[in-house]
C-alpha cells in the first residue's frame, strides 16, 4: 500500500473554469493552444521568405478544417467502420458532432472520436487545395506546417492527458500515473510519454532551421519529411506502453495507429532523402 503513494494520482478537473451553463474545458483550451501556436510559427516563416501576408491569411481556415474533417472520418472509418456505416443516422454522426438518442431526439456531444492519422491525410488534401488555389508552392507549405505539428500535437496529448483518455498499460515504473477515473492501477502515462517526444522532435527542427545550409532547405519537403517520420516513429514505440483503443486490437501484434503509421514512416523517409539531395544538389551546383 505505500508503495502506491509513491505514484502519481491523477484526476484533474476536466474544466478549466465554468460561467453559468458554460463551461470551458482543458482539452479545448489545449486545442487552441496548439493552434494559436502553430498560426504564429507559421506566420513567422511567411514573413521571413516574404509571402504575401494575403495569401497566409486563408491557412489557417484550410488547415483547420482539413485537419479537423480528417482526424473525425479517420476515427470513424478506421476505428469504428461497424458502427458508423451502418445506417445514415450514423453516417450523420460521424458528420455532425451529435449523438441519436433510443427516443428519438439527439443530444450534442461534440466530436468524441479523432485520429491522428486521419488528420495528417486531411492536411494533405487541404493543403493541396490551398496551394492549387494561391499558387504557393505545395511543399513550401508542407515544411512550414512540419515546423509546427509537433508542438500541436505535443498540446493535443496534453489535452488527452487531462481528460485521462488514451491510457498507457499497468507498470510499476515509480513515475507510473493512477487515472482515478479510470481505476486503481498506476500506469504509465502514454499521453506525457507522447507530448515529450513531440516537443523534443520540434525543439531539433528549430536547431535545424537555425542553420544556414538546412535554411534553405524549406521547400524541398525535408522537414516535413523529418516530422511525419519522427512523430509516427514515437508514435509506434509508445503504443506498445498504451492499451488499446478498440476491442478489435487485442491479440493483434501491432494496434492500428502503429500498422497506420508505417506508411507514413516510410514517406517521411523518402521525403527527407529526396529533399536532402535537393537542397545539397544545389549548395553544390552555386
Amino acid at each position: 500500500m505505500e508503495a502506491l503513494l509513491n505514484y502519481i494520482h491523477w484526476c484533474p478537473d476536466v474544466e478549466m473554469v465554468r460561467i453559468g451553463g458554460l463551461a470551458l474545458r482543458w482539452y479545448s483550451m489545449c486545442w487552441v493552444a496548439g493552434l494559436l501556436t502553430g498560426y504564429v510559427i507559421v506566420k513567422k516563416l511567411y514573413s521571413i521568405y516574404k509571402i504575401d501576408n494575403k495569401l497566409f491569411e486563408p491557412l489557417f481556415f484550410y488547415c483547420f478544417f482539413g485537419i479537423l474533417i480528417g482526424a473525425r472520418l479517420g476515427h470513424c472509418l478506421f476505428y469504428e467502420p461497424d458502427y458508423f456505416l451502418a445506417s445514415g443516422k450514423n453516417i450523420t454522426e460521424m458528420l455532425l458532432p451529435i449523438r441519436f438518442l433510443p427516443d428519438g431526439s439527439w443530444k450534442f456531444i461534440g466530436y468524441e472520436g479523432l485520429a491522428s492519422h486521419g488528420g495528417v491525410i486531411g492536411m494533405f488534401v487541404s493543403m493541396w487545395i490551398y496551394t492549387k488555389r494561391t499558387k504557393v508552392p505545395y511543399m513550401f507549405v508542407m515544411d512550414t506546417m512540419a515546423m509546427t505539428a509537433p508542438f500541436t500535437a505535443m498540446f493535443i496529448r496534453l489535452g488527452n492527458l487531462m481528460n485521462s483518455e488514451i491510457i498507457g498499460k499497468v507498470t510499476d515504473v515509480p513515475w507510473a500515473f493512477i487515472f482515478e477515473r479510470v481505476d486503481t492501477l498506476p500506469r504509465h502515462p502514454g499521453q506525457l510519454y507522447e507530448a515529450i517526444s513531440y516537443l523534443i522532435i520540434g525543439i531539433v527542427e528549430f536547431i535545424l532551421f537555425r542553420q544556414a545550409k538546412f535554411k534553405k532547405s524549406l521547400g524541398t519537403g525535408f522537414f516535413f519529411g523529418f516530422c511525419i517520420a519522427c512523430c509516427f516513429i514515437m508514435r509506434i514505440l509508445i503504443e506498445f506502453v498504451k492499451e488499446v483503443q478498440e476491442d478489435f486490437e487485442e491479440g493483434m501484434s501491432l494496434d492500428m495507429g502503429q500498422l497506420l503509421s508505417i506508411p507514413l514512416v516510410i514517406i517521411g523517409f523518402y521525403l527527407m532523402y529526396r529533399g536532402f539531395r535537393k537542397f545539397s544538389t544545389e549548395t553544390v551546383e552555386k
